[in-house]
């Protein structure tokens, strides 16, 4: 149902009874595994950097003669990687009439006559917690959807908002375009291998593949129905993960609602943080009260934060999937 836009009333915001379910889920896989909104990096600009080098390519011709003069000078280049925190902020304005009111109950729709008065305990006691502990719910969600699909933008007025550039637009090198064809074996492998070439997916217990249901179904029948392994599972940052065996080791295979139904990720998730920009004398994600402007009270909740992906050429893409069965069509 949709939600209140504006104050909180004892008319808009009415009391019910009885123990409360979420009909929204809650789960942030991607942002809760590389540190959540506890777990990431200070900065203290907007624009934040880090930096990378590469190696020459191994040789076995670079033997010196015996006696021969030192040679030329050789040195690597380093370049730098950068990205933006954007802001996130939501107010919360509740009547004091609904801060008080937490006994009136609205009617339970029923057309029985004695339903009227049923029996139960309202569990909602404070109704400003309840709806900040539900905005900190939607922003954590909000910055996990970001994280995966934000699609930079650092305008040079405040006009409009910064954003920051989320993973899958990040990966620029390993990509493979499906071009509406079904994931299959070889499609997972050969991205796999692009990614380990440029040197990704190295430690084991960080490498993993990210996608939505219809991919996690597609992976489980490639690798562990038709292939008949064991899948297994394993944590990462409090995050439950399955695991398949592959060519290129263990991965994780993580559930994520908010990649694209067409696209699947390898991610090297050591690789990757929040990155918060921090208030002085509030920190990062904070709440304090607005200015009264009658009898309500109102309070903002406030952060700045962008996602520090490390080196692009650690991660790859699958794009373009077929994202359900095919249907078959009649003569």
């Amino acid at each position: 149902m949709p939600g209140i836009t504006g104050q909180g009333t004892t008319f808009n915001l009415p009391n019910y009874v009885g123990e409360l379910f979420s009909e929204s889920p809650q789960d942030t896989p991607f942002l809760s595994a590389i540190g959540g909104l506890t777990g990431g990096e200070a900065v203290n600009s907007t624009l934040f950097q880090w930096q990378g080098y590469d190696l020459r390519d191994a040789s076995d011709v670079r033997q010196r003669t015996e006696g021969a003069p030192a040679p030329s000078g050789e040195e690597r280049a380093r370049f730098n990687v950068y990205n933006v925190a954007e802001i996130h902020q939501e107010a919360i304005e509740l009547s004091y009439t609904k801060l008080a009111a937490t006994g009136q109950y609205a009617s339970t729709g029923s057309a029985h006559p004695g339903a009227v008065g049923i029996d139960g305990v309202n569990p909602v006691s404070d109704e400003s917690d309840w709806q900040i502990r539900q905005a900190l719910i939607q922003m954590a969600r909000d910055i996990e959807q970001t994280f995966i699909t934000g699609t930079f933008a650092q305008p040079t007025t405040n006009a409009q908002p910064r954003r920051t550039r989320g993973i899958l637009q990040a990966i620029a090198t390993n990509v493979i375009d499906a071009a509406g064809e079904p994931l299959d074996h070889d499609m997972v492998i050969d991205l796999l291998q692009m990614v380990w070439e440029a040197g990704g997916i190295q430690q084991s217990g960080t490498a993993t593949l990210m996608c939505n249901g219809y991919q996690k179904r597609m992976l489980t029948k490639i690798f562990v129905s038709d292939a008949n392994y064991q899948e297994t599972t394993r944590n990462i940052g409090g995050v439950s993960v399955s695991t398949i065996i592959t060519d290129f080791g263990e991965l994780n295979v993580m559930l994520n609602r908010y990649m694209p139904n067409s696209t699947i990720s390898v991610v090297s998730l050591e690789q990757c943080a929040p990155r918060f920009l921090l208030v002085p004398g509030k920190g990062f994600l904070f709440i304090e009260p607005l200015a009264k402007t009658g009898a309500s009270e109102r309070a903002q909740i406030y952060g700045e934060v962008g996602l520090k992906y490390g080196n692009e050429k650690a991660h790859g893409k699958i794009t373009g999937l077929a994202s359900g069965p095919a249907t078959g069509g009649g003569a």
